[in-house]
């Protein structure tokens, strides 16, 4: 495969970070830890923030149809990264195995949970994520990056927040209906307090990018 085109590798850079996070996040969600002693989380949630910031990149420079296709193929991949934890957990260690059979369905049978939680709560953020960046896009034009880049953030994880922590730990029973409410909450602020926090990153990607970009344009011009 020659990709001569710099646009070809941006976009793969992009998919490629953007898909290992998303996966990473699904392998290690199962570990609950706390935040300023106040909420209770899936130590997932750190890897999102870089997911809010390669689905802006993508938006800006792929539109709809690149952001729309690159959360297909995720989902597929993560439900891949499922049926392979499913064969996996039934498959019976050996005496001597280093990671017992009741050690590895303690790490891996609650990550189950939380990648159906994921699939379902990723595919209807990620396209309610399109729809408003581009609805915010007709009005802004090329300007405020940041308006378009913070307001689709604020809808599409107020869905993802809640769906996947209902599906994830509601329903395996790791938490009362009252105990997800709260967490779902704190969770949902502290993405939003990420999302302002990255908004000079977002910046500074779109920098980059535009520059690499333009250099291709300058050699066909003057080819």
């Amino acid at each position: 495969m020659d990709l001569k085109s710099r646009k070809d590798i941006v976009f793969l850079v992009l998919a490629g970070f953007f898909i290992t996070n998303a996966i990473v996040a699904e392998l290690i969600g199962g570990k609950l830890v706390q935040f300023f002693g106040l909420f209770t989380q899936s130590i997932g949630i750190i890897m999102w923030p870089v997911i809010f910031l390669l689905t802006d990149l993508i938006n800006e420079y792929y539109g709809k149809d690149g952001v729309r296709k690159l959360t297909y193929i995720t989902v597929g991949l993560i439900s891949f990264t499922f049926i392979i934890l499913t064969v996996a957990l039934n498959i019976e260690a050996t005496s001597f195995s280093p990671v017992s059979d009741s050690v590895f369905r303690t790490v891996f049978g609650q990550s189950q949970w939380i990648i159906v939680g994921s699939i379902i709560a990723f595919l209807l953020s990620q396209l309610v994520d399109v729809y408003v960046f581009w609805t915010f896009k007709k009005v802004t034009g090329h300007k405020h990056i940041w308006l378009r880049a913070t307001g689709s953030t604020m809808v599409s994880q107020l869905i993802d927040t809640f769906v996947v922590q209902f599906i994830a730990f509601v329903l395996p029973g790791k938490w009362a209906f009252d105990e997800f409410v709260k967490n779902a909450s704190w969770g949902y602020g502290f993405k939003l307090l990420v999302a302002l926090a990255l908004i000079p990153l977002i910046y500074v990607g779109h920098y980059l990018i535009g520059k690499y970009l333009k250099k291709e344009e300058i050699v066909v011009d003057r080819s």
